[in-house]
């Protein structure tokens, strides 16, 4: 007499890919392009105007203070200034020049060794660990001695917005390495595919969603350490401007320079996003509000 298997148990035994794919949950609240956009915008409206009532009434909160934080409107009368300084194009130009090189250089020497010591173990034992020692380091205390190593202010700058970008984006390339599915290598190996094509073809398209939030974050950290670079020599530059404003106590355009540094980080950070999903068109995160 033959067994009569539960559907609970058949289900649970049978193939994985017999089985009916997962249906993705979908996202509640779905609301238009529009009215996102709006949302985001009401979002901001609302920060700035919280922002606007605590620097008027001088609110004192105990542990923080806005009794010397500037409001709103003389924030963007120190914007007005900047706008129609002749020294903004200096600014700007240095502070892009600097990041960009600085990025350039962490983006080559960070995929480049997170691949390798995500894929080979010698390169993994003998290279991470003196770069796990390193990578706590903040980014003001490698001043004194990219002053000693480079014979130019421009290149200890740029080092230093340089080791701001390289662990993120490192360690996102060694995790994307790492999650790459064994099967799928496997799978390569079979068809012949040996060397420097099983990188390029395999192993760098898989890791790729990774290294690009890597990238995303590195360009983050690389304007996050923009004000430490250009407090080293820096004569131009949004960095240098926040610093200068802070010595003279000029507050509003302290916030002024803070929020130009935010502006640029963010889209230099959504560029990059961007870039990383017209490069990756068979990526499709799971579980994304889109």
């Amino acid at each position: 007499m033959s067994a009569v298997i539960p559907s609970s148990l058949a289900t649970a035994a049978a193939p994985r890919e017999a089985r009916p794919a997962a249906r993705s949950t979908p996202v509640r609240g779905t609301t238009t392009r529009g009215s996102r956009v709006a949302l985001r915008g009401a979002s901001v409206l609302a920060c700035v105007g919280l922002w606007h009532v605590a620097a008027s009434q001088r609110l004192n909160l105990g542990v923080v203070t806005f009794a010397n934080v500037p409001p709103p409107a003389e924030v963007l009368d120190a914007a007005w200034l900047l706008l129609h300084s002749p020294r903004l194009w200096s600014h700007l130009s240095s502070s892009l020049l600097r990041v960009g090189a600085g990025f350039a250089s962490a983006t080559f020497v960070g995929v480049a060794l997170g691949l390798l010591i995500g894929r080979i173990r010698w390169v993994h034992d003998s290279v991470l660990p003196p770069l796990e020692v390193l990578r706590p380091i903040p980014a003001v205390a490698w001043i004194p001695l990219a002053i000693l190593m480079f014979p130019s202010s421009e290149g200890s700058m740029v080092f230093i917005t340089f080791i701001g970008a390289l662990f993120p984006i490192l360690l996102n390339t060694i995790h994307g390495v790492q999650a790459v599915d064994a099967r799928l290598i496997a799978s390569a190996r079979s068809l012949g595919t040996r060397g420097w094509r099983l990188f390029t073809e395999v192993i760098a398209p898989g890791a790729s969603p990774s290294i690009v939030t890597g990238l995303s974050i590195g360009m983050g950290t690389c304007w996050f350490c923009l004000v430490t670079a250009e407090m080293i020599a820096g004569q131009f530059g949004i960095g240098y401007y926040t610093w200068e404003s802070y010595t003279v106590q000029n507050y509003a355009s302290i916030v002024v320079g803070m929020l130009v540094i935010g502006a640029l980080g963010m889209g230099s950070s959504a560029l990059i996003r961007w870039a990383g999903n017209r490069l990756m068109p068979w990526y499709r995160p799971q579980g994304s509000a889109a």
